[in-house]
C-alpha cells in the first residue's frame, strides 16, 4: 500500500527559491493536529527566511505561518478539537511551558520556542502538523483567504498597537499587510492614523487614505503634527531616527518586525525627553484570542491577492518589490485563485 503524500513548496537552502515537491504526509503525534491547509498568507517574515536574513531555519523547510485550514486528524491527547474544525495556525508554534517567561504569560519570549514555517514546517503545503495549544479555532465569517493574514499581520499588528500605549495619533511606517489591518483597528478605536510609504508610491498613499488615514506621505517626510507613537513595519533601520523626530516628548517608537537593517547613529536629543524605542517579539496566545475576537467587531476587512500554491515564488517576488496592496495569500485547497 502506497503511503499518502502531499504537495509542498520547499526551501532547500537560503537564500534560494522554493521548489514544488511531493512529500510524505505527516501523522499527528501526541498533542498534535494534522491540518489540511486551505489558505496560507505570505508574510514578510517568510521573505526574510527565504532571503537568508533569518539565519537559523530548519532545512529543508516548508515556509508559511498564516495558516487557515481544517483538522484532518487528531493526535492522542489533543483534546478540544475534532476532525473538520476550522483552525488557524500562527507563527508561534511551540513553547516549553516551564521557563520564567512561559510561567509569567510571556511565552513569546521563551528561549526554546519553535516557530511555524521557520523551525517547524509550515503552511506552504497541503498539510501541516501543529501543536494543539497553538491552534486557534476560527468561527465563520470571512473566506479562508481573507482570514489568513489575520494570523500574523493581524496578530503582530495588534500586539504592536497595544505596545504603542494609548496613542491619539499613531504613525504607521510601511503600509503593507500589517499596517492595512492596524489602520482599521486604530480608526475603530478613535485614533488618528498617519501613513508613511515608500517615497513616490502614490498608490500606497491612496490605499492608506481609503482605510481612514488622515494623512499619507513619504517615509522621509515629517507629518503635519507631532505623533504620540509610531510603529515601524518596514524593516528599514534608517526609519528609527525619522520616527523619533516625528513623535512628541514621551512618545514611543515600536519596531514591529523580526528583522531590520542596521539602525544608524542619531543625536541623543531626538531620544531625550522620555521618548522610547521598543521592539515586538512574536505573539502570545492571549494576543490571538483577543484579536480574533475583536476583528469581526471592527470589522477588519483584509485586501488580498490570491495565487495558487505553485506560485509561492511569484508571491514572494511581489512582496520583495513592494508590488502588493494588502497581502498575498496562497490558495492550497478548496478556493479558486484570481
Amino acid at each position: 500500500m502506497t503511503a499518502p503524500t502531499m504537495r509542498a513548496m520547499v526551501l532547500k537552502r537560503a537564500p534560494g527559491e522554493l521548489q514544488l515537491e511531493e512529500l510524505p504526509r505527516p501523522e499527528p503525534g501526541p498533542g498534535q493536529l494534522l491540518v489540511r491547509v486551505h489558505a496560507c498568507g505570505v508574510c514578510r517574515t517568510d521573505l526574510h527566511v527565504v532571503d537568508g536574513e533569518l539565519s537559523e531555519p530548519k532545512l529543508p523547510l516548508v515556509p508559511g505561518h498564516e495558516v487557515v485550514g481544517r483538522v484532518a486528524a487528531v493526535g492522542a491527547g489533543a483534546d478540544g478539537f475534532e476532525q473538520g474544525t476550522r483552525v488557524g495556525v500562527p507563527w508561534l508554534g511551540w513553547t516549553c511551558g516551564a521557563c520564567r517567561f512561559c510561567r509569567a504569560g510571556r511565552e513569546n519570549l521563551c528561549a526554546a520556542a519553535r516557530f511555524t514555517g521557520y523551525t517547524l514546517d509550515g503552511g506552504y503545503g497541503e498539510y501541516v502538523l501543529a501543536d494543539r495549544r497553538y491552534c486557534f479555532p476560527l468561527s465563520g465569517g470571512g473566506s479562508d483567504a481573507e482570514t489568513a493574514p489575520l494570523l500574523c499581520a493581524g496578530l503582530i499588528g495588534y500586539r504592536s498597537l497595544r505596545m504603542a500605549g494609548d496613542p491619539a495619533r499613531v504613525g504607521l511606517y510601511g503600509f503593507g499587510a500589517a499596517a492595512h489591518i492596524v489602520a482599521q483597528l486604530a480608526r475603530h478605536e478613535g485614533r488618528e492614523v498617519y501613513a508613511f510609504v515608500r517615497p513616490g508610491d502614490d498608490g500606497a498613499k491612496a490605499f492608506a487614505r481609503s482605510l481612514g488615514a488622515v494623512w499619507a506621505g513619504d517615509s522621509d517626510e515629517k507629518p503635519p503634527v507631532e505623533l504620540d507613537a509610531a510603529i515601524l513595519y518596514a524593516p528599514v533601520g534608517a526609519l528609527v531616527p525619522a520616527a523619533l523626530r516625528a513623535v512628541l516628548p514621551g512618545g514611543r517608537v515600536v519596531c514591529a518586525g523580526i528583522h531590520m537593517s542596521p539602525i544608524p547613529s542619531f543625536p541623543y536629543e531626538i531620544l531625550w525627553r522620555e521618548r522610547q524605542i521598543v521592539s515586538v517579539a512574536n505573539l502570545t496566545r492571549r494576543d490571538g484570542e483577543e484579536f480574533l475576537a475583536l476583528a469581526p467587531k471592527v470589522p477588519i476587512k483584509t485586501r488580498v491577492a490570491t495565487l495558487p500554491l505553485e506560485a509561492a515564488n511569484e508571491a514572494l517576488a511581489r512582496l520583495r518589490a513592494g508590488r502588493l496592496e494588502g497581502a498575498a495569500v496562497l490558495l492550497v485547497d478548496r478556493e479558486r485563485t484570481d
